[in-house]
């Protein structure tokens, strides 16, 4: 029997002067965590018992469709390179070197180390469909650690792996890891969502995302409560209502104006008389890399073409761009490409790249909302001049169009038109069709029913251990803390004598104790020596569902049974007790 006098739970009455969210807070209050470093924490007691449980769920469900492997966290350099993450990755990733002055990673995700696996071992069609798992600590070099559990440079993580065929096994393998997650999730008790969301550095084609609203979250979510469409906002599209062109004027070609000191998308069209709608933003950015063959530093210039009154989303473009980070041009950068300082710049008199491939010149990207539109306006790339009568795709041919618009809280939704709003919530689990991203780099083939080699096609899907936990606070606590649901909290009941100097009550207390315990139930015996209110302030704090108190009512063979999430209590024959739980929890063992 676990007795809260001999174990060490250390709970404190005030928070972290740095914690900010409620699991933050209360999970350091309660015992569970304590902080090593920024980013860094360490799993206590009670901490790790909820992780175990939710560890426990988690290689449940995943054993029902994959099988479980455990990989080493410290990648060599190449492994890395081979699939071009090695440098994508940035300061994201933790390196290192070892005494011989090979270079090392610590990984934050193992598709390399899995593609690794799959290159030299899988041969034919025979052996796929393939599922490979693993739970394990993971790291990342988070530049700002913050909100507890939620923002670390260590996390323990499920990731899990598919190797199919082609695309048609690949669906297949996707939606198993949908339906395993659902049960997962639903099983630790949460309440989600599943949204449309960015693949972001981890490249491929659809990929959804598991989130919890809160406040804590770092996350945008777009959705509408009509017809149920959610998207995280890097994913995340709206209904572009109708918009009246100009008409042309003059003889329809571009016509220069004069627009002296109108630098801003809004000064041009009030001094113009028009909507920001019927405008071109234009943003210059640049893309630094590294020539792989001479290894000299390059760059080169991307514009994007917004709609005046639109705001680019930095994720999408991204996408747009492969993965590739940009900056802002430089003054002299801008220089150089338009003709004209910033303010003035257009599309006009530049001879854009034909797709984004070609190196012979500057990419364009043009958001969708441009297309089709006519007699826009836009800089003249001459100091105090813009353009009228611009058209897109006659005036200009821009490198290709794409979504790059950031959608906004009351847009239409794509569905069916009502007015999308936006939450904050935070992530627990994210599902991704890679395609043959790395299988490819790295060179994964097998030979199909024909004999023919082929590469086989990936997905990729992860679930974030302490963010279940974590999500689980957000969403119940109240001043005096938080309440888990029975499937992952340290233990179902706490049993509290309120006086244990009182050998009844210490006694009937155990008596509980071990026939809750023998009937399957994790219980916590709290028999320290301390005042009852003490005792109730502590399990109202630590997260355990049920306490049962064990005070003056014994003499008539009853005690209290408090339901920590509702705060409501009930007298409960002592006799009956293991009934009243089994009947309120359900069999621990059936």
């Amino acid at each position: 029997m676990h007795r809260w006098s001999q174990l060490f739970i250390p709970t404190l009455r005030e928070a972290p002067a740095d914690a900010e969210v409620a699991s933050h807070k209360f999970l350091v209050r309660a015992g569970y965590v304590r902080q090593l470093a920024a980013g860094i924490y360490s799993y206590l007691f009670l901490g790790q018992r909820s992780f175990n449980k939710i560890i426990g769920i988690v290689r449940e469900e995943m054993d029902r469709i994959g099988q479980e492997f455990y990989l080493p966290a410290l990648h060599p350099r190449e492994l890395w390179e081979a699939s071009g993450r090695w440098s994508i990755m940035g300061e994201n990733l933790f390196r290192l070197k070892d005494r011989k002055g090979a270079e090392l990673c610590l990984a934050m995700t193992h598709e390399e180390n899995m593609t690794e696996i799959a290159r030299k071992e899988l041969r034919s069609y025979k052996q796929l469909p393939q599922i490979w798992y693993q739970i394990q600590s993971k790291f990342r070099d988070e530049p700002r650690p913050k909100s507890g559990l939620l923002r670390v440079r260590q996390f323990l993580m499920k990731d899990s792996y598919s190797f199919d065929i082609d695309a048609a096994g690949l669906d297949v393998s996707y939606q198993k890891h949908r339906e395993t997650y659902r049960r997962i999730f639903d099983r630790c008790g949460l309440k989600y969502l599943v949204i449309d969301a960015h693949s972001g550095a981890m490249g491929g084609s659809q990929s959804e995302e598991f989130m919890v609203y809160t406040p804590a979250g770092e996350d945008q979510v777009v959705s509408c409560a009509n017809c149920k469409y959610a998207a995280n906002l890097e994913k995340a599209t709206s209904k572009l209502e109708p918009v009246e062109d100009l008409t042309a004027e003059g003889d329809g070609k571009p016509l220069e104006v004069h627009t002296p000191g109108q630098k801003t998308i809004e000064d041009v069209a009030r001094f113009l008389g028009v909507s920001p709608k019927n405008k071109i933003k234009t943003l210059a950015l640049m893309i630094d890399s590294k020539d792989p063959k001479s290894g000299r530093n390059t760059s080169r210039a991307v514009v994007v073409l917004m709609r005046g009154d639109h705001q680019l989303n930095e994720a999408k473009l991204a996408t747009a761009l492969a993965g590739k980070e940009t900056r802002p041009m430089q003054e002299e950068e801008i220089r150089h490409l338009f003709g004209s300082p910033a303010g003035f710049l257009g599309p006009l008199g530049i001879k854009w790249a034909k797709n984004i491939a070609d190196s012979n010149g500057p990419v364009l990207l043009v958001d969708k909302a441009l297309e089709g539109r006519t007699n826009l306006i836009a800089g003249a790339n001459k100091q105090d001049y813009h353009v009228k009568n611009i058209t897109p795709g006659q005036n200009f041919q821009p490198t290709t169009y794409a979504d790059l618009r950031a959608v906004a809280s009351g847009d239409p939704c794509p569905n069916c038109g009502s007015p999308l709003r936006m939450d904050t919530a935070v992530e627990i689990g994210h599902i991704f069709k890679l395609g043959y991203k790395y299988s490819d780099s790295m060179g994964a083939r097998v030979l199909d029913k024909n004999g023919k080699e082929v590469t086989p096609i990936m997905g990729s899907y992860g679930i974030g251990i302490e963010r279940i936990l974590t999500a689980a606070v957000e969403q119940s606590n109240d001043a005096n803390g938080f309440w888990l649901p029975r499937q992952i909290a340290p233990f179902d009941i706490v049993v509290t004598p309120t006086n244990v100097a009182d050998e009844k009550l210490k006694t009937t207390a155990e008596g509980i104790a071990n026939s809750l315990e023998s009937a399957g139930f994790d219980v916590l015996l709290d028999d320290r020596d301390e005042r009852p209110g003490v005792k109730f302030k502590d399990a109202d704090l630590v997260g355990i569902p049920f306490r049962v108190n064990v005070g003056k009512k014994v003499t008539e063979d009853r005690v209290e049974v408090v339901h920590r999430s509702t705060r409501q209590s009930q007298d409960v024959s002592i006799a009956a007790i293991v009934e009243y739980f089994q009947e309120v929890l359900g069999r621990a063992h059936e």
